[in-house]
């Protein structure tokens, strides 16, 4: 075939973007996370409307349709205070065998962010710690090692940082 019928990519069609991958995990979520999704919808929207780039636009409105997914699927859950174990939502104290305290919040996956103590309740760490009590010990892989975790605290207070 000669190259004369072969059109040429010139750039002024919008990029195919691939979906954003949806967790299979159920999308348990805080009162916080929920605001957070309902703000990035809100902002997406508003950027759409605002917006005749069609490059941007293709990228705007398929992380809208990530965001409306993920909001669709949200499950509001609270940690339960009768209960004294880790749990979704609870806050909790661990430490290390080397004696390294840490504190993390269970979160939900689009919530998470480890750098502020968000950790995802899917994470292997938050996986581990579910469900036990104050002085309940744990084996998990930290930087690749097994290493035993000892509950220091739990708190169940709901609050909205991380």
């Amino acid at each position: 075939m000669s190259r004369a019928f072969v059109k040429e990519d010139d750039g002024s069609r919008p990029e195919i973007l691939p979906e954003h991958p949806i967790s299979a995990a159920p999308n348990l979520v805080t009162a916080r996370g929920l605001r957070l999704i309902d703000a990035r919808i809100a902002e997406l929207r508003a950027q759409i409307a605002a917006g005749p780039d069609e490059v941007h636009l293709a990228r705007h409105r398929r992380d809208l349709r990530y965001w409306d997914a993920r909001h669709a699927t949200a499950r509001l859950t609270h940690p339960d205070t009768t209960l004294d174990t880790v749990q979704f939502a609870s806050r909790v104290t661990y430490a290390t065998e080397d004696g390294t305290e840490h504190t993390i919040k269970l979160t939900g996956e689009d919530e998470a962010n480890p750098t502020d103590g968000c950790v995802a309740y899917t994470a292997p760490v938050a996986r581990a710690l579910m469900g036990l009590s104050v002085g309940d010990t744990a084996v998990v892989a930290l930087r690749g090692e097994p290493n035993e975790i000892e509950v220091i605290a739990i708190d169940l207070t709901p609050d909205e940082g991380c």
